[in-house]
């Protein structure tokens, strides 16, 4: 059986449903959680530092499911890295997907005599996930530098077909608000400076060895007269060189 419309799991007029505990399973309100389909929630470059960053921002409460997110990811991330390239942008989504969607469902087909003798408020089974948004909430964030923020527009501007609620895109240059990055773009940001700091000190050894020889190159004094002539081992001249070298007592 495929997929209910969107418009069914957006309103939540629902009480939230999120309790599952992962060590103590009898306190668990629910047996097991469906899958999530929301792939990735860190996108592009996240080791480089941008100018601007944009936020789609939703402007009505409402509830959207991991497929939505997933579709909204895919169709962001393509653009930017058609137009942009991979190197050039990051994206974070900024919400996870907690509440679980539960459905009463009903037999349907020839002989479903018995569809109206249901429950009228059966606790329903788990069908998927989505996220509880409030208006203001940022939803998605684009990292980007100041000549490709038209285009990180224009990419945010496909949610509005997805999503089914009010949207609204900000940018600013408060790149920090973005708040942290994966583990994996933290270590690699260390490594770099750790590499450049390495590099530094090595130029910086190597112009002081250098100017250390030069100065000692400069303070050797040379021997003069004849003691220069016997520690360059060359022969006296003048009156001393048919002479035989006296031999040392």
């Amino acid at each position: 059986m495929g997929l209910r419309p969107g418009h069914c799991y957006n309103s939540k007029k629902d009480r939230a449903f999120t309790r599952y505990a992962v060590k103590v399973h009898r306190k668990s309100y629910v047996g097991a959680i469906p899958g999530l389909r929301t792939r990735q929630f860190n996108m592009g470059n996240g080791a480089k530092e941008f100018s601007h960053i944009l936020d789609l921002k939703v402007e009505k409460h409402g509830q959207i499911r991991d497929n939505a997110i997933e579709s909204i990811r895919m169709a962001i991330n393509r653009v930017l890295n058609n137009s942009v390239g991979q190197d050039d942008y990051f994206i974070k989504i900024r919400a996870y997907p907690f509440q679980i969607l539960r459905e009463n469902k009903l037999a349907q087909g020839a002989g479903a005599d018995r569809v109206s003798q249901g429950m009228s408020h059966a606790f329903g089974k788990n069908i998927g996930r989505a996220i509880r948004v409030r208006p203001g909430q940022k939803l998605i964030s684009v990292l980007v530098d100041e000549e490709h923020v038209e285009i990180a527009k224009t990419a945010l501007g496909r949610a509005r077909s997805k999503l089914g609620l009010r949207i609204s895109i900000r940018v600013g240059t408060d790149v920090k608000s973005i708040g942290t990055k994966p583990k994996k773009t933290r270590d690699m940001i260390k490594e770099e400076k750790k590499t450049e700091e390495e590099g530094k000190k090595g130029e910086e050894a190597g112009k002081e060895t250098g100017k250390k020889g030069k100065d000692a190159g400069k303070n050797e004094k040379k021997p003069e007269g004849k003691d220069a002539d016997k520690k360059d081992g060359k022969k006296p001249e003048g009156k001393d060189a048919g002479k035989p070298e006296e031999k040392k007592k």
